[in-house]
């Protein structure tokens, strides 16, 4: 029976200091490291290639199933998705999305037995890449159904009955959708709002959620709510499946963005909705956990359609500056364009590496692939960005005009700059680039932190500081001599990426050995300077990030360049793009390191605190502001809706 509706307390933002969030998100991460990873190991100044390489592979029948599916798939989005049509209207065609149904693609990564493809995550990337082509907003239906909704937390955390009574609807006819943001809560979960009161054999949901990817068609959602503590319950955020159509359930709005505009992204309320105990995903307070672990390869869905796009982009920049011309020769054999398409096509190259590499390596779960995912998310969307403005730019002022534009006078409808809207989006999805830069720190860092994070703590006593300061001196007098000399100074060292009549790819591999080392003392040197503070030299931490994610991509690209030599008739031309690519990276990679030192972190806090306290409010004059009234975060107050049900599943 309902309790009455007095008898609950009143869900409000709850008020947390800085530590207790940091308690918060660091209780939820994975706190131990059981199988090996790559990035951890290269973050630590130990270059293991012997983890990446040889080059993992699929199963022949694996592969098999993925490639006939990946022909169903291209038939379908060549013939049954009207892109152009999506961007106009701002909404997916209830028959394509039905269409889709049809094919499976609901189904991709759910198992056989439940009705799904069961695909690897390999192909189901590859999928994703080749769907997001055709629509990037039908590429992010099928990524936030399977990625972050329903089906993979039931798979790595639901009971057999869950599993039982709800992959098979996911798998064929049921869209879903995550809900964990809110109109006041971004990053920081420790301030989740949403809450589940229990009430017999059932929780009573109240809250608002905001970006609800998939909300507003939706059939079942994944929903991150608080459980009060009690006597008998330490509460905590709690995962739990809701049907979209129970009541009480409200789409308030169906959201418009920049780019993505056939995205079905609304805010959604709970109002006393009744939500069954057995729906529970997990014991309580294992909601954020279940999340941050869904999201390790389910991040692996945005680089995938990053991908997608820098292949379309190098379609296109090929196409377009073969024909243009300019001073008596085609805009392509100009330098200022040529090394914008040789880097579409390079960076292109590396990030397919990535892609496979990791999710390779997810699917054979004999490493430890978090931060490879999310270096891959981050690399991916920073990469993906910067080549669609690229192909903007060699478009010139027909990359600023819509397609339809294009069309109406008479050239070819080429939506570059729908793909730099659209493709803008990955800086800020599942984890923006600050925040993963964050997050990925925060493992490069653990085994300090696991050594010496007592010794750095101020709350820590005199005792724990000296058993810390043991354990931290036994660990670095074996770590630190190992930082001096590697295989990276040693001329012969990985002589089997330097096959005859191709280029030379072991000096890359020997910069990628002694740039990690030189990355690991600089860590080191850079917690031994700063020890507490080092959580808030935020610039640094993100350029430490970014080096490795740079050298993360140059060994994903000389690994499957040695691939593709052996398996297939492009190895040379594999092996030039691995090249080309690595030598852009260095560029980046050493200008990383130099600013890791020299930099304008310092004047740069001191220019925002003056900026926060009006000193430069005489900037800002000689200018009208557009923008409209009403308040900068929208009121979240629990109660009943106000507003019309814009829900519409799709039949």
């Amino acid at each position: 029976m309902t309790a009455p509706q007095d008898s609950r307390p009143t869900p409000q933002t709850p008020k947390v200091t800085e530590r207790e969030a940091r308690q918060v998100a660091e209780a939820a991460r994975e706190q131990d490291w059981r199988k090996p990873s790559f990035a951890k190991e290269l973050f630590l100044g130990r270059f293991r290639l012997d983890l990446i390489h040889p080059h993992p592979l699929p199963a022949a029948d694996d592969a098999q199933r993925g490639e006939d599916f990946l022909a169903r798939l291209h038939v379908f989005c060549e013939t049954k998705v009207d892109s152009a049509l999506i961007e106009r209207e701002a909404r997916i065609p209830d028959e394509t999305i039905n269409g889709l149904k049809e094919l499976g693609a609901l189904g991709m990564k759910i198992d056989t037995k439940y009705g799904g493809l069961g695909l690897t995550q390999v192909y189901y990337n590859k999928a994703l890449a080749l769907a997001g082509s055709a629509s990037p907003a039908i590429g992010a239906l099928l990524s936030a159904h399977q990625s972050i909704g329903v089906p993979q937390p039931l798979k790595l955390f639901g009971t057999q009955a869950q599993k039982d009574a709800f992959l098979p609807r996911l798998a064929r006819t049921d869209i879903s959708a995550f809900l964990l943001t809110e109109p006041d809560v971004g990053s920081d979960p420790a301030r989740l709002a949403t809450t589940a009161v229990p009430d017999g054999d059932a929780y009573i949901l109240d809250g608002v959620k905001l970006w609800t990817t998939n909300g507003v068609v939706a059939d079942l959602l994944v929903v991150m709510a608080r459980v009060p503590k009690s006597e008998t319950s330490k509460g905590g955020i709690t995962a739990f499946v809701v049907e979209a159509d129970a009541p009480g359930v409200t789409v308030e709005n169906r959201n418009a963005f920049m780019g993505l505009r056939g995205l079905e992204n609304g805010v959604t309320r709970f109002h006393q909705v009744r939500v069954p105990a057995a729906n529970r995903i997990g014991p309580e307070g294992a909601g954020l956990k279940i999340a941050l672990t869904t999201l390790n390869t389910g991040r692996l869905s945005l680089p995938a359609m990053c991908v997608g796009a820098g292949k379309w982009c190098l379609k296109i920049a090929r196409e377009w500056s073969s024909v243009r011309e300019q001073w008596g020769k085609p805009v392509a054999q100009h330098e200022a364009v040529g090394g914008k398409i040789a880097f579409i096509a390079a960076t292109t190259f590396a990030l397919e590496a990535i892609l496979d590499l990791s999710s390779q390596m997810a699917d054979e779960d004999r490493n430890d692939i978090r931060i490879e995912a999310a270096l891959a998310k981050l690399y991916g969307s920073e990469m993906g960005w910067l080549m669609a403005d690229e192909l903007v730019q060699i478009r010139g002022g027909r990359g600023f005009e819509t397609a339809d534009s294009l069309a109406a006078r008479g050239e070819r409808a080429v939506p570059a700059e729908q793909v730099l809207r659209d493709m803008r989006i990955n800086r800020i999805f599942e984890g923006s680039t600050e925040i993963m830069h964050l997050l990925i720190a925060r493992e490069a860092v653990d085994a300090h932190l696991k050594v010496a994070g007592d010794l750095i703590d101020p709350e820590k006593n005199l005792s724990a500081k000296a058993k810390a300061g043991a354990q931290a001196g036994a660990f670095y007098a074996r770590w630190l001599p190992k930082l001096v000399a590697g295989p990276g100074q040693l001329p012969r060292s990985y002589a089997e990426f330097h096959p005859q009549d191709h280029p030379d790819l072991s000096g890359h591999l020997r910069y990628v050995e002694r740039s990690a080392r030189k990355l690991a003392r600089s860590t080191f040197y850079a917690m031994s300077r700063w020890q507490g503070r080092m959580e808030t030299k935020q610039g640094f931490l993100g350029r430490i990030v970014d080096i490795g994610a740079e050298l993360f991509a140059m060994s994903a690209a000389c690994v499957r360049a040695e691939l593709l030599r052996t398996t297939e008739e492009y190895g040379r031309e594999a092996y030039q793009l691995a090249d080309a690519f690595c030598r852009q990276s260095r560029i980046r990679t050493d200008e990383l390191f130099a600013r890791l030192w020299t930099n304008t972190d310092d004047l740069d806090r001191k220019v925002v605190t003056g900026v926060l306290s009006g000193t430069y409010n005489w900037l800002e004059q000689g200018i009208v502001d557009p923008s409209g009234e009403g308040p900068w975060i929208a009121d979240a107050t629990p109660g009943p809706t106000t507003k019309d049900n814009v829900h519409r599943p799709v039949r």
